[in-house]
């Protein structure tokens, strides 16, 4: 049984997995007009861009996502970990990539690349200390069989070299980041993912152009930019508001399926029957989405005292006082949050992030 009132996040990284899947088969357009560097580049500054541009309008436009611009801003104790993120995720893993693939085959590239859910899960509950039950790593595991499935290629003899473990490097780095961003999901996802997407686009770019290539044919340009904005920028604004509910571990169980929907879509694009491999892949992602999803994690807990500022509506655990310029509901505005014991399903939300 699915608990939608508690899982209902989850359909947020689905859809940042659907598309950021759909990425692939899309760029794969784009590939012949212009360098991989040149393509990374102007997909992250489409997010960055595309993102500002929505995040002025919104501010200008009266009643334009209303809800949204009462998000809370990046206080400045959050710099360090956005700044962390976007060193980790956003310009040492593309690079460690790119070098790694100079050597590596792109069939074992796509193999190890799957390793970013299962080492985001390890990162979370080593490192971070979040709560991942067993329903959890199963499926994270059954994700990473999946994907091991879904890009092997029996023809390629697969070799540990420098190369590979720059690639599994990436993965590594991919993963910080997304414990990272966690940590400061209270904030304004659009103006984390504004951020993240102008800084990793400007490297990227600044790599490309020391390297002698040129900006491509103003289609080509507008293409990949506006693939950024949806593929990279909207599909990162949605699994921060996963993270933030979900947690790391879950929200990157949900978002490990973007390689099977976009190898759907690639099926669907090039009317190809699906192969044995990729059905069983497909059946072991559905089976992992579904342990994940059907979690129920119960236990009376405590709430320590606590300070912080995000949107919210009043609930069981906002039962703070009012001066009355806050605004209308859901607001933003710092609020303390009195010590509390009690028992409910939850994950490890902003405010769910005790001991076990």
């Amino acid at each position: 049984m699915i608990d939608l009132a508690v899982q209902r996040y989850a359909f947020f990284a689905l859809l940042a997995a659907a598309l950021f899947g759909a990425s692939t088969p899309l760029a794969k357009l784009l590939v012949g007009t212009m360098p991989v560097l040149m393509l990374a580049g102007l997909l992250y500054l489409g997010s960055g861009v595309g993102l500002l541009a929505i995040h002025m309008l919104r501010r200008i436009l009266p009643g334009a996502g209303a809800a949204l611009t009462r998000e809370a801003p990046l206080p400045r104790q959050d710099y360090p970990w956005l700044a962390g993120a976007v060193l980790a995720g956003g310009i040492a893993a593309p690079i460690l990539l790119l070098w790694g693939l100079r050597g590596t085959e792109a069939s074992s590239a796509a193999l190890l690349l799957n390793l970013e859910g299962v080492l985001t899960t390890l990162v979370a509950a080593l490192l971070f200390r979040e709560a991942v039950g067993g329903r959890v790593w199963l499926g994270a595991l059954l994700m990473l069989a999946a994907g091991l499935l879904l890009a092997y290629d029996p023809h390629v003899p697969i070799g540990l070299s420098p190369q590979a473990l720059a690639v599994a490097g990436a993965c590594f780095l991919w993963a910080l980041d997304n414990n990272l961003t966690r940590r400061i999901a209270a904030s304004d996802p659009m103006q984390i993912a504004m951020i993240k997407g102008l800084a990793a686009g400007g490297t990227a770019l600044g790599l490309a152009f020391a390297g002698g290539a040129a900006l491509p044919a103003a289609p080509a340009l507008a293409g990949a930019m506006l693939l950024g904005l949806f593929s990279y920028g909207i599909s990162l604004v949605l699994f921060v508001y996963a993270l933030r509910h979900l947690g790391s571990a879950r929200a990157s169980a949900h978002f490990s399926t973007a390689p099977f929907l976009g190898a759907g879509l690639s099926v669907l694009l090039l009317h190809e029957a699906p192969s044995a491999g990729f059905l069983t892949a497909l059946a072991l992602m559905l089976l992992a989405t579904y342990l994940v999803l059907s979690e129920r994690h119960e236990h009376e807990h405590i709430h320590e005292p606590l300070v912080h500022s995000h949107l919210h509506r009043h609930d069981v655990h906002h039962q703070h006082v009012h001066d009355g310029s806050e605004g209308p509901e859901p607001h933003n505005h710092p609020h303390r949050h009195e010590p509390l014991t009690h028992s409910h399903p939850h994950l490890p939300d902003l405010h769910h992030r005790h001991r076990h």
